[in-house]
């Protein structure tokens, strides 16, 4: 999901160039602390990620996971009602019908090919582990 946001974001950015959207202070405030909030979460999930693998490698990481999970099971949350409530659809106004629902395709394209491949991956790993 974060890379599909920055995704978007560097789509806004160039597509700035060639039609500026000029945002209301506090909206730029958002995106501002939004792009900041994504650099944590992908830090985060990194450092999740890595501890993970040391573990697997038998180094004992668990309460560094267990401490990392908590981080992003409080962090999600906040952040989530930040894009949903104070951006996103506020920013609504900033588009016509027809760029939103260019937009909404997109992420219904995204969200389509995301789900296929995650249970991909799970059919993949179960059979593999099955032979």
């Amino acid at each position: 999901m974060l890379r599909s946001f920055e995704s978007e974001i560097s789509k806004i950015n160039e597509q700035k160039k060639v039609n500026p959207k000029k945002l209301s202070p506090e909206h730029a405030r958002i995106i501002d602390e939004l792009m900041e909030d994504h650099r944590y979460a992908r830090k985060t999930t990194g450092m999740l990620v890595d501890a993970k693998e040391r573990y697997l490698k038998g180094e004992n990481t668990v309460e560094e996971v267990i401490t990392l999970m908590k981080e992003l099971a409080r962090f999600y949350p906040v952040h989530i009602e930040k894009e949903d409530k104070h951006f996103f659809f506020p920013c609504q106004e900033y588009f016509s019908k027809e760029e939103l629902d260019k937009m909404l395709a997109e992420f219904y394209e995204f969200d389509r090919k995301m789900i296929h491949e995650k249970y991909e991956k799970i059919v993949i790993t179960m059979e593999t582990q099955s032979l």
